[in-house]
């Protein structure tokens, strides 16, 4: 069964974050549990972390389903240590807020070399800090994003994700997302059923199906391998509605969540019935 939704409002309090997904129709969602452009946060309150529980049930998502993403400020890989401790300690709050709000997951970029080391170096630092970060931490899976590969960003050749996968001292805590257009933009063409099934056994082969932890569907504004970020609403840009298909009819990405971020947030109710529709 599929689980999709999308990357909703936390305004106000994580508590609110399940009623957005509710409003929109959705089996799953994403959120920030902090402000994601600062550094520092005020710790959560009880009554937000039981509130946050009690709506999650109420409106039947499953803690798995929900797919919390970290600051974009974290920067595991930065060649400056002083940097990237600071960029960790930001890091495992994200990780201990997931643990207290009862959640499995959370969903980070792996970072950047900002063209002063080696990507090999910079993902020995990444994968530090990965390691690191579940010596500290109890359940909550650590789930690494493919990227665009936009400027000094690691993530989007499949190698690299594989790396630090492979490195991780518990693999059971370990997963990557896979974000639709980072993957297209990157090189990875989906558009076509040979291109899909070529791209998805390259996934597997290299990474493996069993570290899949959750998806981002999104179209995109840029061509093929532009390794340029840019979302764009399903069906609307360069990878086309066929795509999607391919996805919302793989049983391999059955479970786990799929989670729009597309640039309407206004039709993402719309989106979510699009993407049912083409189940087959």
């Amino acid at each position: 069964m599929k689980y999709i939704g999308a990357h909703v409002s936390a305004s106000g309090g994580v508590e609110n974050a399940p009623l957005n997904a509710k409003a929109i129709d959705a089996k799953a969602f994403a959120l920030f549990t902090k402000n994601q452009r600062q550094w520092s946060a005020k710790a959560l309150e009880k009554a937000q972390i039981e509130s946050f529980k009690q709506r999650l049930d109420e409106v039947g998502i499953l803690p798995k389903h929900v797919l919390p993403h970290d600051s974009y400020l974290i920067n595991l890989g930065h060649p400056d240590y002083e940097q990237r401790q600071k960029s960790f300690e930001a890091f495992l709050d994200e990780v201990k807020r997931c643990e207290e709000l009862g959640l499995k997951k959370l969903n980070f970029h792996p970072g950047s070399h900002l063209k002063e080391i080696s990507e090999e170096e910079c993902l020995k630092n990444i994968s530090e800090c990965m390691n690191e970060a579940l010596r500290q931490s109890a359940d909550v899976i650590l789930v690494v994003e493919n990227t665009a590969g936009q400027g000094s960003n690691l993530g989007y050749r499949f190698e690299h994700l594989a790396y630090l996968m492979q490195n991780s001292i518990d693999k059971a805590r370990v997963g990557v997302c896979i974000d639709t257009c980072h993957l297209f933009t990157s090189g990875y063409d989906i558009r076509e059923k040979k291109d899909y099934e070529e791209t998805m056994q390259k996934f597997d082969t290299i990474i493996g199906f069993e570290f899949l932890q959750g998806m981002h569907i999104n179209d995109s504004k840029v061509k093929f391998q532009s390794r340029i970020d840019r979302h764009e609403s399903i069906g609307k840009g360069e990878i086309g509605l066929e795509a999607f298909s391919f996805i919302m009819n793989d049983a391999r990405i059955d479970d786990i969540p799929l989670i729009l971020e597309t640039i309407d947030e206004s039709i993402w109710a719309q989106e979510i019935n699009l993407l049912y529709s083409l189940q087959k």
